[in-house]
């Protein structure tokens, strides 16, 4: 019988631009868990986490940028932590769909992500 294989993807107390993750919420906290789909040329507007999160790109290769203009690209099969109260906006600059699974932990009743509307894109 073939043996149960673990490959970790990640293993870290940073988010992607190197800040330290804030504490994981005490009590009544939730685990959620989001599967997003990013059509070619889809830009996902600014918006900050104010909880921990973190994920994979299950296809295709997803581009994230702060509001300062730093980048990072999370290939296929890569792991990323997002930033905590950082504004920043995802994008799919490739030509196949980006399927992304998104992990939240956050004190109950918190959003996922704050939007930025006021903030123009390009």
């Amino acid at each position: 019988m073939a043996e149960v294989k673990r490959t970790e993807l990640l293993h870290t107390s940073q988010s992607w631009d190197g800040a330290h993750l804030p504490a994981f919420p005490q009590e009544n906290a939730e685990i959620i868990t989001v599967r997003y789909e990013f059509p070619p040329g889809k830009k996902l507007g600014w918006h900050h986490h104010d909880v921990n999160n973190f994920g994979f790109v299950q296809q295709g290769e997803r581009t994230i940028i702060d509001i300062n203009g730093n980048v990072k690209v999370v290939h296929e099969g890569e792991a990323v932590v997002e930033m905590v109260g950082t504004i920043h906006h995802g994008e799919n600059n490739g030509a196949e769909t980006v399927i992304l699974y998104m992990f939240y932990v956050a004190p109950k009743g918190t959003p996922l992500s704050v939007q930025h509307p006021e903030i123009p894109m390009d």
